[in-house]
């Protein structure tokens, strides 16, 4: 394609899109192969479940090569319904993505006009601010303290200040990449702050694991008692083990909210397989809690192995860890691809000697340990 084309292709996008950074998904477990000549990969850079999805998923997707020449429910009927029924709320009021991002976007889409004031955490995951700018909006990003906090004076002084209130604040509880969360008191100082036309995105992508964290908020009780547009995201591809599915779901203050999602998401946003696992493994809860558990272990174990080698480590109530080397990550990130450990450099600015590092399984995270010290004490 020559330069001429190229720019035609640059001058017809919309502003917003021809600035936008593309989102770091990380390499595969291939590429590393491929390009490192290591046969043994440790998984560590994408907050995966190595214990997988139940059992019962597999034995749900046995038969569907039968019925895959047919469209799945554009509804997620089904699913929708058994969510419903475990969290208290109407099926009208849970909406269905592929994957949790999904719902994000068409949230953007739906309630996000050019100009529009959006708060968010710094760091962040990319999404909460790619997406809000993509549709023009100004983002907000309140940093989290030099101990790795929320901020919460920074927070409410956000949220109620400026001179127009924000249209949307998207608040991940845990923070990704950080781990770190907002405790009861602190969520209920974040929503009251907020105006009463803001609507509040609640991330809760590591709900499972925080949810055994000492004081971790019960955001869906609390919000319900508000009378202002909300909605909750969760999904299956942490704790439940279905990443390569791709399921996500909301949880609505009201069902007109869902309708307004349904007007701009695709009709068949979640595949046939997708929604037959996410069933599945919704009915085998005993499975995701006990992987969950050991991850919260083998995370706590993990930090308290780094913080003697005397590296920083964030507080985490998820099912990774964010990490500062006092040194620039990307050298220490080739290392550790080179020997075949895949994690993720931070690369906000202000944050560039940080490395988010996923809870994988025992003998992985003994391994990174391991390699991350050699390579600290003797160099990238």
């Amino acid at each position: 394609m020559t330069s001429a084309t190229i720019d035609r292709i640059s001058q017809i996008a919309r502003p917003e899109v021809r600035d936008l950074p593309a989102y770091n998904a990380g390499l595969s477990s291939d590429v590393v192969r491929q390009r490192y000549g290591v046969d043994q990969i440790a998984r560590l850079g994408s907050n995966e479940n190595p214990s997988g999805p139940s059992p019962a998923v597999a034995d749900a997707l046995g038969g569907l090569a039968q019925t895959a020449g047919r469209y799945p429910d554009a509804n997620c009927l089904a699913l929708r319904a058994a969510i419903a029924g475990r969290t208290g709320l109407q099926s009208a009021e849970v909406v269905i993505g592929n994957g949790s991002e999904n719902l994000l976007e068409a949230l953007c889409l739906a309630f996000l006009s050019p100009g529009d004031r959006v708060v968010t955490l710094l760091p962040s995951f990319g999404l909460h601010e790619i997406y809000p700018r993509m549709m023009g909006a100004q983002v907000e990003m309140v940093p989290v303290t030099a101990a790795m906090e929320f901020d919460v004076p920074a927070w409410c002084e956000a949220l109620a200040g400026g001179a127009r209130p924000p249209k949307m604040a998207i608040l991940s509880n845990p923070s990704n990449p950080v781990g770190c969360m907002l405790d009861d008191a602190a969520f209920e100082r974040v929503v009251q702050a907020a105006p009463p036309e803001t609507l509040l995105v609640i991330d809760e992508a590591y709900y499972e694991y925080a949810s055994l964290s000492p004081g971790f908020p019960d955001a869906l009780a609390r919000l319900r008692q508000e009378d202002r547009p909300w909605i909750v995201l969760r999904t299956f591809s942490k704790a439940w083990g279905l990443a390569g599915l791709r399921v996500g779901y909301g949880l609505a203050s009201d069902a007109s909210l869902v309708q307004m999602l349904d007007r701009v998401r695709t009709p068949f946003n979640v595949n046939m397989a997708a929604q037959v696992a996410a069933l599945a493994a919704w009915g085998d809860p005993e499975h995701m809690t006990t992987s969950v558990r050991a991850a919260v272990a083998q995370r706590d174990l993990m930090a308290a192995q780094l913080r003697a080698q005397g590296v920083t480590v964030a507080p985490s109530a998820a099912n990774f860890l964010f990490l500062d080397l006092r040194r620039p990550n990307g050298p220490v990130a080739e290392a550790l691809l080179a020997r075949g450990i895949i994690i993720k450099p931070w690369k906000d600015a202000g944050y560039e000697t940080f490395i988010r590092v996923s809870v994988g399984t025992a003998a992985d995270n003994q391994r990174f340990v391991a390699v991350l010290a050699d390579i600290l004490r003797h160099g990238a």
